[in-house]
């Protein structure tokens, strides 16, 4: 009884993180359950109770006008046990409803492209610079990602991505610095320690960006398929 308990628990929380408000039943919620030892439970309750933590940090931030204007909080989707991780901007209209990042037009176009990749929202995790939709769907403030870094930061840490993947220059600028452009900076891959963790990380266009300038998606594939190859390089596994 203790152990179904535990296993209840622990699903219970992962879908809190992603703002799942629907009821699932035991059986359809064990699809990352799947040949788990019990010490790689245990850390896997870990890293879900840390990031509980973190979720509640940031919807309990004071004095924030993103907070002020927006719906919900937009912390995350997809699996935190994947070594692969996406930060984009921030919320839009659509996530800010839903409580979960990229799920409109350019969501759709993501899905896609993780699709060409052989990748689902079942073996990413994704998440934003910052987690509350800004106002009329602009960008962030260098004040605003500068008040929001330390969670990403700890989101990151947490999460422990073997890639990074940043998609478009807020996220690529909040993470490596004004370095270089978009344009110049995606298509290589970076070396930056995060806290205590070290991922490969590359940058590529925002699936926004690409609606708006669909010529530029070539680039974009180009950016998926040294993804791929690294994820064959590191031996990745794909959890679902």
């Amino acid at each position: 009884m203790k152990k179904a308990n535990f296993k209840s628990n622990k699903l219970k929380l992962y879908h809190k993180l992603i703002n799942n408000k629907l009821v699932y039943d035991n059986k359809s919620l064990n699809r990352y359950e799947k040949d788990i030892n019990k010490n790689s439970m245990i850390n896997s309750k870990g890293k879900l109770d840390q990031l509980s933590l973190l979720r509640d940090k940031i919807n309990s931030i004071k004095n924030c006008e993103l907070k002020k204007n927006a719906t919900n909080l937009v912390f995350s989707d997809g699996n935190p046990s994947s070594k692969i991780m996406i930060i984009g901007e921030g919320p839009g209209a659509n996530e800010d409803k839903e409580g979960k990042p990229f799920v409109g037009r350019a969501g759709k176009l993501l899905d896609k492209m993780l699709e060409a990749i052989k990748l689902n929202r079942k073996n990413v995790y994704i998440s934003n610079v910052v987690n509350f939709r800004p106002p009329m769907n602009r960008k962030p403030t260098e004040e605003e990602i500068k008040r929001y870094l330390p969670f990403l930061l700890r989101h990151i840490e947490l999460i422990n991505p073997k890639i990074l993947l940043l998609l478009g220059s807020t996220a690529l600028n909040a993470i490596v610095g004004n370095i270089e452009v978009i344009s110049k900076a995606r298509g290589k891959w970076i070396n930056k320690k995060i806290g205590k963790t070290n991922p490969c990380i590359i940058a590529s266009f925002h699936p926004a960006f690409l609606m708006r300038q669909p010529d530029q998606k070539k680039y974009a594939w180009e950016d998926l398929k040294m993804i791929r190859k690294k994820m064959s390089e590191l031996k990745i596994k794909l959890h679902e």
